[in-house]
């Protein structure tokens, strides 16, 4: 057989529950969860629980607490991401080692592989075989003619298993699910989806263009149709990710109310911000603020600016987002987020205004 190219989705199973068991092998088999410092009695959510928790209805998002009570016995063990980013990093140098393989990472966890092969199920068990060897960390290995069938099919082989899916199968496997179950179309699209009466990959598939360019715009409306019918690029795209922005955010173990302490935490996760921002040498043109109000309402305030170093500009933008929030509402959390410059944009011509971090 002649070999041609195939789209690979290799997706670490319980990835961050699976580090902490091979740091602590009598965990094995046992419900794990991880948020957090560890403790369920502060304000934290469930960054990942192995399959022995998610029986018990733990997920990600979940606070701890709530996590704590769904599964009594479960060990609950801090976030140590440091650890984590070890771990990923020689999995992705496992899935770079494959001969010809174009890997393109998308988080800790997860990575895009490009390969020319005859048999991609042999192929992905192959990978498979070399990530357990390297990190004894099994993983789950979509194959598609797409990017987005390849990651769709990903969930039909966890754990630990190959799905393969292409054009010719796409709408058999996929056609009768709702909406929210392709990749890139989150419950609030999905909802407006609903909206129009589109409640099926199929229907998705199928949907006259008009109506999902009135709701989603000219570009949006022509590529969520296209993700129906799990087309789009087949090229797995290796170029270093360049991060758009940097962010931080802080739940608060006690509601605050008074401005100045708004104020004083705005200050204080804006300068670890601008320390990453520093980093990377590229000017902020934007600013963002998130704000969760107990109980547990989220907003968030953006702000475009003109591309500049000055740091203390920065701050006088973002500190004008703080005075957005309700005034005598308590918050149980609050985030800043700083936009960058993209390289693109600098060689387009704009010119940012200087200063010094």
């Amino acid at each position: 057989m002649t070999p041609t190219p195939w789209v690979l989705h290799v997706d670490l199973d319980q990835f961050i529950a699976a580090v902490e068991v091979l740091r602590r092998p009598e965990l094995a088999g046992r419900p794990v969860i991880v948020g957090g410092r560890g403790d369920p009695t502060e304000r934290a959510v469930v960054s990942t629980a192995s399959y022995e928790a998610r029986a018990f209805g733990v997920g990600s998002g979940m606070p701890l607490r709530i996590a704590a009570r769904k599964a009594p016995d479960a060990v609950i063990l801090p976030v140590d991401a440091p650890a984590y980013t070890a771990a990923s990093e020689e999995v992705m140098a496992t899935l770079r080692d494959h001969p010809g393989a174009v890997v393109q990472v998308l988080g800790w966890d997860e990575a895009f592989v490009g390969v020319r092969t005859a048999d991609p199920e042999a192929t992905a068990r192959e990978i498979q075989r070399a990530v357990l060897e390297r990190t004894q960390l099994h993983c789950s290995v979509g194959i598609g003619d797409t990017l987005v069938r390849a990651k769709n099919a990903t969930d039909f082989g966890k754990p630990r298993g190959t799905f393969r899916l292409t054009a010719e199968n796409w709408l058999d496997v996929m056609g009768d699910k709702p909406t929210i179950a392709l990749w890139g179309v989150g419950g609030k699209i999905s909802q407006r989806l609903a909206g129009l009466g589109i409640h099926t990959v199929t229907e998705l598939a199928h949907a006259d263009p008009a109506p999902l360019v009135a709701e989603f715009g000219p570009k949006m409306g022509p590529w969520y149709r296209q993700l129906g019918r799990g087309d789009g690029s087949s090229v797995v795209d290796d170029t270093p990710w360049v991060a758009r922005g940097h962010g931080r955010e802080t739940t608060f173990q006690q509601n605050i109310v008074e401005r100045s302490d708004v104020e004083a935490a705005a200050r204080a996760l804006l300068a670890q911000v601008l320390e990453d921002v520093a980093a990377e040498g590229r000017p902020v043109v934007g600013v963002g603020l998130k704000v969760r109000y107990a109980p547990f309402v989220t907003r968030t305030f953006v702000h475009k600016i003109p591309a500049t170093f000055d740091r203390e500009t920065v701050i006088a933008e973002t500190l004008a987002l703080v005075g957005r929030i309700d005034p005598g509402r308590p918050l149980r959390l609050l985030g800043v987020r700083a936009e960058m410059q993209m390289p693109d944009d600098a060689r387009e011509g704009h010119t940012p205004t200087r200063g010094g971090w």
